[in-house]
């Protein structure tokens, strides 16, 4: 059974509040809440504050998980997923506009995701506050201010130019927007003066917590993209943080057939209920209807199919695009993942779909997902399988790519050759090109919400499909919600909306 520390905390936290039963006069003032916080326990409740914005769940609140959210905002704009309107009727358009890169300033994702973001980095502005003030023990002031870095560093990579503040003491109508380098460097400096104060400790209470581990992670994801955010590539300063999460001791995890295993290899323990710790570095933890939940499989499978395989309806909606599938050895274990053709019982997953929106798609058009293979506890509303928000396999991808980048591409082999292995492929008869890495980042992080990022750096993002000719330029980005420029006069929009 799964144990939420963090998460707990708040519940706990409450009870200290009601459980009191001294009813002397005392005058409760900021000594006290500075004790409070100042303790190990206070300091998790301010922290389990800011932990709970990234569990999934509904009204696009989560990093994944749930649906109408930043993870269907940048899963679905890229070539790996996307849910179409059937022709029965079923399911909105904005999705399918999100595949054909047709989203607008009023869309509810992305309002969604705007706000997630932005209450969850009021959350970490309060929790740095908190601790602060109250002398807490310095990796916990340090997690609150990674935590807050990571926020940001989501929504400079959607949204550009953003407003910035720190102290929560600023009415919304009164934030300053800064520029996506301004906000850059904040997010490299939090990080760089803060990461190594972070705890080392792997699982336990830090599992699904920025430790060490996961704050250099972080570090190394910021760096790699530094070219799109300021025009200065960084991938030196990327490559050493990935060494010092190679320090953590990680390793990838066994991909080898396994008959107690649903999709048939131990590869897919990866995507499961506790995600092992040998390969996993920072996880979103799901247990349904309790703690978020984990929507991604039953809401892709054909609603009488998923009622054969788990018991309950599913929704008929995530599909994944006959061009991304395609590029998939049959020999590769990742394939098991994706459910086509003949399924028995009058399912057939056609690969073809002729239509995202008008008149739609066929009620079992479309190539179905399976990755996170449901696991209890589960219903119709989700399961409880936990999410892998950095693993270690990324971070051998991103060791590689920085080597060939620097022009070292013997170096790269070896960590390109160590994923293909796991999933049954041969080791590359050659040096790996950039495009051997872009096509393995999309093999192997399939559905884990990478691919939007990764398609811009490659400069890919932009290029036509099935369904979409060449986008312009300007869709790298997201536009502010119409709410926030609305809330906001002294916002100025992105260009091209």
């Amino acid at each position: 059974m799964k144990i939420k520390n963090i998460v707990l905390l708040i519940s706990a936290s409450f009870l200290l509040m009601v459980g009191c039963t001294n009813i002397d006069e005392r005058v409760y003032d900021k000594y006290t809440a500075n004790e409070f916080y100042g303790s190990a326990q206070g300091a998790d409740v301010a922290l389990a504050g800011v932990y709970a914005q990234i569990g999934g769940n509904w009204n696009g609140v989560g990093y994944a998980g749930a649906d109408n959210g930043w993870y269907d905002l940048n899963s679905m704009s890229s070539d790996e997923q996307v849910i179409p309107h059937r022709n029965t009727g079923d399911w909105q358009l904005d999705f399918a506009r999100l595949y054909k890169h047709e989203w607008l300033p009023t869309d509810l994702m992305i309002n969604n995701t705007w706000n997630w973001l932005y209450k969850s980095i009021f959350n970490a502005n309060l929790a740095v506050n908190q601790l602060e003030k109250a002398n807490a023990e310095a990796s916990k002031i340090a997690e609150a201010k990674v935590l807050r870095a990571f926020f940001y560093y989501l929504l400079i990579d959607d949204f550009g130019n953003v407003p910035f503040y720190t102290d929560n003491n600023i009415t919304v109508d009164q934030i300053p927007q800064s520029s996506r380098k301004e906000v850059y460097d904040f997010i490299v400096k939090e990080l760089t003066e803060n990461v190594e104060t972070l705890s080392a400790t792997k699982g336990g209470n830090y599992y699904g917590r920025f430790n060490k581990w996961a704050g250099y992670t972080l570090l190394a994801k910021v760096y790699l993209n530094a070219e799109v955010y300021t025009g200065t590539a960084e991938w030196t300063k990327c490559l050493a943080a990935c060494e010092k999460v190679s320090e953590g001791g990680f390793a990838l995890h066994a991909g080898e057939a396994n008959a107690s295993s649903p999709l048939g290899y131990k590869y897919y323990e990866l995507f499961g209920d506790v995600l092992p710790e040998d390969e996993t570095i920072l996880a979103m933890f799901a247990t349904a209807n309790i703690v978020s939940r984990n929507i991604l499989t039953v809401r892709s499978l054909y609603g009488p199919h998923a009622q054969t395989l788990f018991g309950y309806s599913g929704w008929n909606g995530t599909i994944v695009p006959k061009d991304f599938f395609v590029k998939f050895s049959d020999t590769d274990i990742r394939k098991k993942q994706f459910l086509y053709g003949d399924q028995g019982g009058g399912i057939n997953y056609t690969v073809d779909v002729s239509s995202l929106d008008n008149p739609g798609a066929a009620p079992q058009a479309g190539v179905r997902n399976t990755k996170f293979y449901p696991v209890t506890p589960m219903d119709g509303g989700g399961a409880s399988n936990d999410f892998p928000i950095y693993r270690y396999g990324d971070v051998q991808l991103m060791k590689a790519e920085c080597n060939i980048r620097l022009g070292n591409s013997g170096a790269a082999k070896p960590f390109v050759d160590a994923i293909r292995v796991r999933a049954g492929l041969g080791a590359l008869t050659a040096n790996p090109t950039l495009d051997d890495v872009y096509n393995e980042r999309g093999f192997e992080l399939s559905w884990e919400g990478h691919r939007r990022q990764d398609m811009i750096r490659f400069d890919k993002f932009l290029l036509p499909n099935l369904f979409r000719g060449t986008s312009s330029e300007y869709r790298k980005l997201f536009p502010i919600p119409t709410a926030a420029l609305d809330a906001n006069k002294g916002l100025q929009q992105n260009t091209g909306y």
